[in-house]
């Protein structure tokens, strides 16, 4: 069993909830669910036996409010039934072996992750697990089931979706402890999770994405072909953009690509091309399917970059419900 370095309370800290508090993680599109929860079912007039309570907010319909309670209540509460129904959100998270990368010393009170025990640093990895154990919090406060994928190479450990109390620190300690090595192949991971989730659902994908453009292009196609809504978050290292090294030195590829000595200087116009270029197609991919991106840098705090990308969502899908 994990030590006190797994413990759940100090994974989330308390001005993020503070910030991600006003917003809802919701999706932009009609799912499908198991359970009763805040989100509408498609499947109207199907399984419509009565499943539970849950107090009036403005903009619910009133033919729902139950006046029998009211009466003895004094309080509105509105009937729920099987067709609405909660989200399914699956938390995916890369731990391959370029997530190890950091250049931030680890923040004060951070329970760890295996990779920062290992190297001394807050790695993306670490960021990662920050940003999934924050929307996990999030949806399961929302009643929603979330599960996780943590992958690399292929899909590496798996939490089952579920909206139990106790998910939460099941994510948790599965982030904690989980190694971060291995190349990654997003395509073959989502081969792999489409082929596990039959019905749609919201995916949050956490990674640096140093895959290959197409393959990233071919995976989220999948995933719009199966008419799923998905998340892109990309948290990199600030020096990943910057490169702002000053001095010759061994650079090591991380999953496998060799160790060489280089004049960083010479190579720093080049590697910031080919940096933006690959992140900007990323951004420009996954708006081109409908999805969401949000580049994150390792060296900030996640609750704005969450707090920024939810409210674009909120907005959106308020738009959306009035055209």
């Amino acid at each position: 069993m994990p030590g006190p370095a797994a413990r759940a309370e100090n994974y989330l800290a308390p001005e993020t909830l503070v910030q991600l508090a006003p917003f809802e993680l919701r999706a932009k599109m009609i799912v499908e669910g198991v359970m009763s929860g805040m989100h509408r079912s498609p499947y109207q007039g199907m399984a419509v036996e009565f499943a539970q309570h849950r107090q009036y907010v403005a903009g619910d319909d009133l033919k729902h409010l139950d006046w029998k309670v009211y009466g003895r209540s004094d309080k509105l509460y509105v009937k729920q039934y099987q067709q609405e129904t909660n989200l399914d959100v699956i938390v995916m998270v890369d731990a391959s072996a370029s997530m190890r990368f950091g250049t931030l010393d680890v923040k004060r009170d951070w329970g760890g992750t295996d990779a920062s025990r290992q190297h001394g640093v807050w790695t993306k990895f670490d960021h990662s697990t920050a940003i999934a154990v924050a929307a996990a919090y999030l949806c399961l406060a929302q009643q929603d089931r979330v599960g996780l994928v943590i992958f690399a190479d292929e899909i590496r450990h798996m939490v089952a979706r579920s909206s139990a109390g106790e998910q939460w620190r099941r994510i948790v300690t599965a982030l904690s402890t989980h190694p971060v090595d291995a190349r990654t192949n997003l395509a073959k991971v989502t081969d792999q999770v489409l082929g596990k989730v039959t019905n749609r659902a919201l995916f949050v994908i956490i990674s640096d994405f140093f895959d290959d453009l197409d393959a990233i292009r071919s995976a989220l196609a999948r995933f719009r072909h199966r008419r799923h809504d998905v998340v892109l978050l990309q948290p990199l290292d600030r020096q990943e953009m910057r490169f702002d090294y000053a001095h010759p030195a061994p650079f090591e590829g991380l999953e496998g690509e060799g160790r060489r000595r280089i004049d960083p200087r010479a190579l720093r116009e080049a590697y910031l091309d080919a940096m933006v270029a690959h992140v900007d197609g990323i951004a420009t991919t996954a708006r081109g399917f409908g999805f969401d991106y949000e580049r994150l840098d390792t060296h900030e705090s996640v609750g704005p970059a969450l707090s920024h990308l939810l409210a674009r969502r909120n907005a959106f899908i308020k738009r959306s419900k009035r055209s």
